[in-house]
């Protein structure tokens, strides 16, 4: 009989101090982008949305379940998602003319931080705006004595020509603030954040973690500003890296969601285009601030940083007790997903991993499957109901107020951590398996 063990706890899985936690080293390491994929989209749709909102204090905002939006500037198309019609804008260099418009008043924008987005980002921005010749200069904001310095320099920023700052001068000298900083941070900064902004200045974010916070403590964003989001859907080197990529193949790049809770200017959504455009998003579709916050961090503790993490070790765990050595207990958890089953999941769709096995490996895909499912999802609706209440968010600032006494381990001194690096070392790309227990779970 089998049985998820050790599967994960939700509230170990942080977002906040990016260099701390294990999850930036799974994602280094482990190539888990396409299961996690496969994975939410299965199970996202399944729960209700968030019951702890407060609507006295909720600013209209698109609804991402119109579908629809209109562009002063950019084309749109629509695309039919089964029985869904949806409303999008394809990216593309081509479309790089139509910046400086979009762009229209906003003189400097302000990347406030520099964790996985904001270098590439703030890149991809600067590389696309001065393309076209056009007037807004690209500036980085940063705490006082921060180490990212040298790094923002690194990457051609510079006090000398006004590219690089204190974060809150660069606050009041933008007319788009792009915040970027952690979760954390957000939380204890966001009102002397909105203080140090200029009149008509928009915010933009790329997480709709702060919403989620000002709902959960009945506050909301200040009256009279543009509020928007871009939020590209990869990790902040792989935006640079295609971005790069894509100066040859006209703009592939991360596709990106945008956002427009607020819109005094009548603005907004032009700018959140062109925003996606600048960084290099082959495709922006539309969704909610609130939608965003809710399936971004249901997501990342349901999926990205618990499901593929808690499957692993679970399934590492399993195999040794059933007498396999830790070596081979490794190959036949994380080797399998990482290697195979990823790989046929990103070339021939999730279905082809259980097409292309015998029929007595279907078989235990089955029992595996059958035995998992249940489980797994009374995990995620628990999960979804902690981030949909705003326990989650709760959670992740109360941690942070003590991360200084109490700093988060890395998961390099684990024995899986630790037997993975040895197979790793010695990893054969063409005889990796595909266990069928494993594809199950």
């Amino acid at each position: 009989k089998f049985q998820i063990d050790s599967f994960f706890n939700p509230k170990c899985l942080r977002r906040t101090h990016i260099s701390s936690i294990p999850w930036t080293i799974i994602y280094s390491t482990m190539k888990f982008t396409a299961v996690a994929a496969a994975l939410f989209v299965a199970s996202a749709t399944a729960f209700a949305p968030p019951a702890f909102v407060n609507n006295k204090n909720v600013v209209k905002s698109s609804s991402a379940m119109q579908m629809a939006f209109s562009s002063k500037i950019f084309k749109t198309q629509d695309v039919q998602l089964g029985e869904t019609t949806e409303t999008i804008v394809k990216g593309g260099r081509d479309l790089f003319p139509l910046l400086p418009k979009a762009f229209e008043g906003i003189k400097q924008v302000g990347v406030i931080g520099w964790g996985s987005q904001a270098p590439a980002q703030a890149q991809n921005m600067k590389d696309s705006l001065a393309e076209v010749n056009a007037d807004t200069k690209v500036v980085i904001g940063l705490r006082k004595g921060s180490s990212s310095f040298q790094e923002a320099k690194e990457c051609g920023f510079s006090e000398e020509d006004g590219t690089l700052g204190e974060m809150f001068d660069v606050i009041k000298g933008s007319d788009l603030v792009i915040l970027l900083i952690s979760d954390a941070a957000q939380a204890k900064l966001y009102k002397e954040i909105f203080a140090a902004m200029k009149p008509g200045a928009t915010l933009g974010l790329s997480h709709g973690f702060l919403l989620g916070h000002l709902d959960s403590i009945g506050e909301k964003f200040p009256e009279g500003m543009d509020v928007i989001a871009v939020c590209p859907k990869g990790m902040g080197p792989s935006v640079r890296r295609l971005y790069e990529q894509g100066k040859e193949v006209n703009g592939a790049g991360i596709n990106s969601s945008f956002a427009v809770h607020s819109d005094v200017s009548g603005k907004a959504t032009d700018l959140a285009l062109g925003w996606g455009i600048a960084v290099g998003s082959p495709f922006m579709f539309e969704t909610s601030l609130r939608s965003e916050y809710c399936s971004d961090i249901y997501g990342e503790r349901g999926i990205l940083l618990g499901a593929v993490h808690g499957i692993v070790e679970s399934l590492y765990r399993r195999y040794q007790r059933q007498g396999m050595t830790a070596e081979d207990a490794f190959v036949q958890s994380c080797e399998s997903i990482t290697g195979n089953i990823v790989k046929t999941i990103s070339t021939q769709g999730i279905k082809a991993v259980y097409d292309q096995m015998s029929e007595e490996d279907k078989n235990t895909f089955k029992i595996a499957y059958s035995a998992s499912y249940k489980p797994a999802k009374e995990i995620l609706q628990e999960i979804y109901d902690e981030v949909s209440s705003g326990n989650e968010i709760r959670t992740v600032i109360m941690h942070g107020d003590r991360l200084d006494r109490y700093p988060v381990g890395k998961i390099d001194g684990t024995d899986t951590w630790k037997v993975g690096e040895k197979v790793r070392a010695n990893r054969d790309e063409d005889n990796i398996p595909l266990n069928p227990f494993t594809a199950g779970v």
